[in-house]
């Protein structure tokens, strides 16, 4: 199946149970980017260095929001910010991330953690 593009998402009608969800989520992206023409190169909504400068910026607020303790419904909002910017990178990238996800979950299911001083890590990497 070759990866659907915003205009493809913008016209997806049909959600099975299983991925309802996720393409729903995706449909209301493409719907986004759509409405400010983010693939017109003009506007360079889909520039990838520009979309990794706004997701570093909202890994920062997030992480503020979370030291800084500020209350949950913050710290939810930046969570989405986040989120909302990955979609929209498989997005501008034409990549089919609920399969990549798939594939990646797989991978790191089947691998060992270790304990390091800063907690569990789930990784081929060994402490030496």
């Amino acid at each position: 199946m070759k990866p659907l593009t915003v205009e493809d998402w913008m016209n997806v009608d049909n959600f099975s149970i299983e991925d309802r969800s996720w393409n729903m989520m995706m449909q209301k992206v493409a719907s986004f980017h759509s409405k400010f023409d983010f693939d017109n190169p003009e506007n360079r909504g889909h520039d990838m260095g520009y979309r990794i400068a706004l997701t570093v910026e909202e890994l920062g607020e997030f992480a503020a929001a979370i030291t800084k303790e500020k209350p949950l419904e913050e710290a939810s909002e930046e969570l989405a910010d986040i989120l909302i910017l990955v979609l929209g990178h498989s997005l501008a990238l034409k990549v089919d991330l609920f399969e990549q996800f798939c594939i990646k979950l797989e991978k790191i299911m089947n691998r060992p953690s270790i304990q390091t001083k800063l907690g569990i890590r789930v990784t081929e990497y060994k402490n030496e």
